[in-house]
């Protein structure tokens, strides 16, 4: 039977946010799009954390495997600094890595941002979940997003015979 509603996981992985030193803007950003992208019903897990990559597996394993999250979106840990360990996190918790995802992601940054090709973010399953890194600009994660969302309702389906709906005006034009 063919699932019309999902879950969805936010992660934002940010020491300084995670401390409240500042606010949140890659949580919202990457939420606000989603709300603009789907039209099927879905509910939200959401959480702040710093980027320690025990942490960071924790969380994703939480939100696949207790939380039963379809789709897991992080922001944030994906750049070229020592404390940027989420591309680490998520093969460790993944048991298949769709190089594809980071490929179009990359690819299509690179046509506004030259330094795109440092951002590191992948994208994997764990059981039926996928996950998908973003780095932890809005800007970026719209691109991003936009970049591999249409790819998104398949893999769901595939995985465990979700059926949703994405408003495909508003992919295509972020895309």
């Amino acid at each position: 039977m063919n699932k019309t509603q999902i879950k969805i996981g936010f992660i934002t992985i940010s020491d300084r946010a995670a401390r409240g030193e500042y606010n949140d803007i890659g949580g919202p950003s990457m939420q606000a799009w989603v709300k603009n992208a789907l039209l099927s019903p879905y509910t939200i897990e959401h959480i702040i954390i710093e980027d320690e990559q025990s942490l960071i597996e924790q969380t994703m394993i939480d939100f696949a495997d207790n939380k039963n999250c379809n789709l897991i979106l992080t922001t944030g840990g994906t750049g070229p600094t020592t404390r940027d360990v989420t591309p680490e996190a998520t093969h460790a918790v993944c048991e298949r890595i769709f190089d594809g995802f980071a490929e179009q992601m990359r690819t299509v940054s690179l046509k506004t941002v030259p330094t795109a090709i440092l951002s590191r973010q992948t994208a994997g399953t764990r059981g039926n979940s996928l996950i998908i890194n973003l780095p932890g600009k809005p800007e970026a994660i719209a691109v991003c997003l936009g970049a591999v969302f249409l790819a998104v309702p398949k893999c769901l389906e595939l995985l465990d015979s979700s059926n949703i709906q994405i408003d495909l005006d508003f992919v295509e034009q972020n895309f």
